[in-house]
């Protein structure tokens, strides 16, 4: 696992949304095709374009729940990683995510950076990147830092803060891709 990754997803796809995820290289190790017109999310993240190798499954646990929660599982495993769930009416304004753990219980949250910004995003233009931080515990582990493109979305997940492994890399990638699938096309 690297300390960063850069998630891109291409704004116009016909056919779901596309995701390709990088390492600090530049190199593709994770893909991900999100399938279009589905009343439940389910998210499957494979080792490459050619999808042979699933990794990781983002399964909303609802159909059509503006505040579901949605499960990540190890697909190699089976293993609960843990799940994300939206703050429902709270996350209208200003976006915000509860982290929970592999036993079901709240370990955390994800906050958009701030409300002046996310006032902005909703009311004037989205052209302001967005940018989250992601807290354990009261730590702050990870941040996800959208960059300006009208054509592609990016957003750089940096866990290099997270000196303790408080966060599970595997829930921290299943948060960039809700928050490039989820949240990007609310706005």
């Amino acid at each position: 696992m690297h300390p960063t990754y850069l998630i891109r997803k291409k704004i116009f796809s016909f056919f779901g949304a596309k995701f390709h995820i990088y390492d600090p290289n530049g190199n593709l190790v994770f893909y991900s095709n999100m399938k279009p017109f589905r009343l439940r999310e389910d998210i499957r993240l494979y080792t490459g374009e050619a999808m042979e190798d699933e990794v990781l499954l983002i399964r909303a646990r609802t159909i059509l729940d503006f505040s579901t929660a949605y499960d990540v599982i190890d697909s190699k495993t089976d293993e609960r990683v843990g799940a994300l769930k939206r703050r429902g009416f709270k996350s209208a304004i200003r976006d915000e995510w509860i982290l929970m753990g592999g036993e079901g219980g709240e370990i955390g949250s994800i906050k958009e950076d701030s409300m002046f910004f996310a006032l902005l995003r909703r009311f004037l233009t989205s052209l302001i990147p967005q940018k989250y931080s992601a807290f354990v515990g009261g730590t702050e582990v990870c941040t996800f830092k959208q960059n300006f493109n009208p054509f592609v979305l990016k957003i750089r997940a940096d866990f290099s803060q997270d000196n303790n492994g408080l966060l599970d890399k595997r829930l921290g990638l299943a948060a960039a891709i809700l928050l490039c699938g989820v949240e990007g096309r609310q706005k």
